[in-house]
């Protein structure tokens, strides 16, 4: 416990002996009136600044609906100190320490998998809650009980590729990317949720400086696979889904990648009607109260990580009307919660805080600036549920 948890602890109690008539609920409550401080750590700049941007746009939306406009819980106003990571591990742990010691409660953030698996120990060490945002890694997912995320993870990820093909047993899977650490983390990942279902997964791994793709989809042809899973990034993309369409490959089996970002629809040119998208969220995905509320303070739209900070403000809100300054009052809170968010229905799991959410198929209809996503499927939470994890702390 921090020193200015311990600080607050005593005004409370002090203040409940003298008044007299204050209830333990209030004392619960911290003291009357006085802010709630939450730190948003995030990629303000960097490689994953516009995922940065879309979470906290989407988290002061949350905020706004969750508290009705006041900016309050229970008569406190939460203050928000922010920080940018720049996707750097470091950098983010010396601003979550920064505002540890000016008395944040609670931490939230964390675009980049590698800032989150940094962070999270360092909100166990002090304990203080931390509510993880855009970062997809499995390794958040039952890492402390102080660390809760607001976003999916990989496994939800493939899951929701399984699903284009139905029963995974005798099924051909390719797994086509670059070789790369993102690349392989794909191929194991797919390996173990894919293979692990019954079906044969075989990977073409291809060299990052490769410019010329046609030998590799030929390799795609000769394998003839049930499911092709295509994990990709860089300036090549274009290139890359070109040469599968001129060599036939994206009619002659069912091809799935992510959808990324709204920036990211022309990249796949005059091939991207001929492929299946999972989908974590796009605009339009879904029109529930939350998503329209999203949407009237979003200028521009909502885009694919939006959900994520919504999530997480509702998340904070919760944490503090139950929790107060109490953080294990706040993980009572939030632990088995089922709450209405963007993408729809969203529980987190009591076992290890995996938060469990709907996922979607997309099929991109319109090329260059005119991609539009569409949906074809939304995807229940219990089809997407990845199994359950220990607890590591």
């Amino acid at each position: 416990m921090s020193r200015r948890v311990l600080v607050a602890s005593t005004v409370a109690a002090a203040l409940l002996a003298a008044a007299g008539c204050s209830s333990p609920q209030e004392a619960a409550q911290g003291e009357e009136g006085a802010p709630v401080k939450v730190g948003l750590v995030y990629s303000q700049s960097g490689a994953l600044a516009s995922y940065g941007k879309q979470y906290i746009d989407g988290f002061k939306a949350g905020l706004a609906q969750a508290t009705n406009g006041t900016n309050k819980v229970n008569g406190r106003t939460i203050e928000l100190l922010e920080a940018d990571d720049a996707g750097d591990p470091a950098k983010a742990v010396t601003a979550a320490k920064d505002m540890l010691g000016k008395g944040v409660k609670i931490l939230a953030g964390s675009a980049s998998s590698g800032v989150a698996l940094q962070v999270a120990p360092i909100a166990a060490q002090n304990k203080t809650l931390f509510i993880s945002g855009p970062a997809a890694t499995d390794g958040v997912t039952g890492v402390n009980r102080y660390t809760f995320r607001s976003g999916r993870q990989s496994y939800q990820d493939v899951l929701a590729a399984k699903s284009f093909i139905g029963d995974a047993a005798g099924k051909k899977v390719v797994v086509f990317a670059q070789d790369s650490a993102f690349g392989k983390a794909n191929e194991a990942a797919v390996t173990a949720v894919i293979g692990g279902a019954g079906a044969k997964v075989t990977s073409i791994l291809v060299p990052a400086s490769a410019t010329d793709f046609t030998p590799f989809a030929d390799q795609v042809n000769t394998a003839k696979p049930d499911l092709l899973f295509v994990a990709w990034a860089g300036t090549t993309a274009t290139a890359m889904w070109g040469a599968l369409d001129q060599q036939g490959v994206l009619t002659s089996t069912t091809v799935v990648t992510g959808l990324d970002q709204k920036a990211s629809y022309p990249v796949f040119g005059a091939a991207g009607e001929k492929i299946s998208f999972l989908s974590h969220y796009f605009d339009g995905a879904t029109s529930n109260e939350a998503a329209k509320a999203a949407s009237a303070k979003i200028t521009g739209g909502l885009d694919l990580f939006s959900p994520d900070g919504f999530n997480a403000a509702q998340m904070v809100v919760r944490a503090i009307a139950e929790g107060g300054d109490d953080v294990e009052k706040m993980i009572t809170a939030l632990e088995g919660w089922s709450f209405d968010g963007v993408k729809g229905k969203m529980t987190i799991r009591k076992d290890d805080h995996a938060m469990l959410q709907p996922m979607f198929q997309v099929k991109l209809v319109g090329t260059g600036a005119a991609a539009k996503p569409q949906l074809v499927k939304e995807l229940a939470p219990e089809e997407v549920t990845p199994p359950a994890v220990a607890m590591k702390s």
